[in-house]
């Protein structure tokens, strides 16, 4: 029976999200969200898909905002609504109009989780949601001359409890407030909630959904990935930046440094944006990684040691061919590596055959304090990017144990034909090794192999 095109698309769609489900199982995500969002009629769309996403094994902390909500009730009482600095002067009116908005937007959302019509995306969820007071606050107090009275910053998150509710298959929803020790209520920013939540839980990943504020280029192109020193750069450049996105960018430079390897800036006026961030190659919004912050870099005749200090227990298993120090050093300009606290705890090769279209990835190897935790593949997305950029469309790769690691991440399995004239000459009959091959997409170098 043939398969109808609309069937196709979706079979493809389907397949090529495969992996990343697969990766996302289990991990934690932090999830903040404006008011802004709670009010749009599109909402319960935005839910439907977080019910996906909880239904798929991912680990959800929730932030909402509420300021359009607090305005409107600062509006109808009368009260004089003031700001300073970008921060909201909280006084004991506007307090009252803070704890009205956060509760109604926090049962709101509640509400729309607890859905389970037939017929619906929602059909059969069975969500729970907890909330409750995780966030321990104090005053900002008089800064400038300015007393912002209840206004607050986050002191700790209660982590321990938020992951005690996340291994019971619980949704956890923070809102824009926090507490005091002494029973005091304030009134705290959700992207500082956010961002101290994710960095407490080392969380896998910190996503904001703003109201259209991404990051743009000098040509105002949208930017769709950023290291965190690229980032470090454009908030301390010359270049002007709309105050949101200033400010998400700071947060995601905050929870970068704070073991966060990955936040996402969307648009949530993008109908899907979540999914298609998530579960395609290319993902929707603007990613900022932590990856160059950890220390992935160009190798240097300096790293000679450490990398033969990484590779040598792989190569006495015969996992990797044995490297000399004397070929190392001469060779040592095809290799990068991931440096931790002075010591590399990961490095690959790139060598290349331009004038074929082809280059060889070699030498893949992780500390094994540190496998299983998508550094691997960090390594192998940053050696895609480069040999896109040589004008290689082809990677190589040969390996003797490894051969599932590389099937796992798109090489597909070849014969020592396929290697290139220069390369089948070196092939070491001996060692035997199977031979793969992976097509790079040379259309787009800016997010080839980015596992989002």
């Amino acid at each position: 029976m043939k398969t109808s095109k609309p069937h196709k698309h979706f079979i493809s769609d389907f397949r090529q999200a495969a992996p990343y489900i697969h990766a996302h199982r289990g991990a934690t995500f932090v999830l903040a969200f404006g008011g802004e969002a709670v009010a749009a009629d599109t909402f319960p769309d935005l839910v439907h898909d977080i019910a996906l996403l909880h239904s798929l094994g991912i680990r959800l902390v929730l932030v909402h905002g509420a300021r359009p909500q607090i305005e409107r009730r600062l509006q109808a009482a009368g009260a004089h609504i003031e700001y300073a600095n970008g921060l909201r002067i909280t006084d004991d009116a506007a307090l009252a109009c803070v704890k009205d908005a956060a509760g109604s937007v926090r049962v709101e959302v509640e509400a729309l989780l607890s859905m389970g019509l037939a017929n619906t995306p929602m059909s059969g969820a069975c969500i729970r949601v907890t909330s409750g007071n995780f966030v321990t606050a104090r005053p900002l107090g008089v800064r400038d001359g300015v007393d912002y009275c209840h206004t607050g910053e986050v002191r700790r998150i209660d982590s321990e409890v938020i992951r005690q509710h996340l291994a019971e298959r619980r949704i956890v929803l923070l809102s824009p407030i926090g507490y005091s020790p002494t029973g005091e209520v304030f009134n705290v920013g959700a992207g500082e909630i956010a961002t101290r939540t994710a960095a407490a839980l080392a969380a896998d990943k910190l996503i904001f959904l703003t109201e259209g504020k991404r990051p743009r280029d000098s040509r105002k192109r949208l930017i769709s990935k950023l290291d965190i020193n690229e980032a470090n750069a454009l908030l301390t450049g010359g270049r002007r930046l709309d105050g949101p996105v200033r400010r998400f960018l700071e947060f995601a430079v905050q929870a970068c440094q704070q073991n966060v390897r990955r936040v996402h800036i969307l648009d949530r006026a993008d109908n899907g944006a979540l999914l298609l961030e998530l579960f395609t190659r290319d993902g929707h919004g603007t990613l900022v990684t932590a990856d160059v912050y950890e220390g992935l870099r160009k190798a240097t005749i300096e790293d000679v040691g450490g990398i033969l200090e990484l590779i040598k227990p792989l190569e006495d298993e015969g996992v990797l061919v044995r490297r000399s120090r004397e070929l190392l050093e001469m060779e040592i300009g095809h290799f990068v590596i991931i440096e931790r606290d002075g010591t590399i705890i990961g490095c690959a090769a790139l060598y290349p055959c331009a004038q074929e279209g082809y280059a060889e990835l070699a030498c893949v190897a992780i500390h094994p304090d540190y496998r299983d935790s998508g550094r691997g593949d960090t390594l192998l997305q940053y050696v895609e990017n480069r040999a896109i950029r040589s004008g290689i469309h082809k990677l190589v790769a040969l390996t003797t144990r490894t051969a599932h690691w590389f099937r796992e991440r798109g090489f597909q399995p070849g014969d020592r034909s396929d290697l290139p004239t220069g390369r089948k000459m070196l092939y070491n009959y001996q060692r035997n090794s199977k031979v793969f091959i992976k097509l790079l997409d040379t259309a787009d170098d800016n997010n080839s192999g980015d596992a989002r």
